[in-house]
C-alpha cells in the first residue's frame, strides 16, 4: 500500500472512531472529527499533511 492508501485508511477509521465515541461517551470528540476534516481539506489545496510525512518517514512508499 502506498501513501495515499493509508493516508485515508487512516482518516477514515479516526473519522469513524470518533464519531463513536462522540455517540457513546461525550460529544466533544466531535471536535476530533472536524479537526480530520480541515486537514484533509487543506491537504487537498497544499498536497501536505502531516500523517503524509510521518508514513514516509515510516518508510512507505510513494
Amino acid at each position: 500500500m502506498n501513501v495515499n492508501r493509508w493516508l485515508r485508511l487512516i482518516a477514515g477509521t479516526f473519522v469513524f472512531l470518533s464519531a463513536l465515541l462522540a455517540a457513546f461517551h461525550s460529544p466533544y470528540w466531535l471536535l476530533f472529527t472536524g479537526f480530520v476534516g480541515l486537514n484533509l481539506a487543506q491537504s487537498a489545496f497544499t498536497n501536505w499533511c502531516p500523517m503524509m510525512t510521518f508514513l514516509r518517514r515510516l518508510g512507505v512508499p510513494d
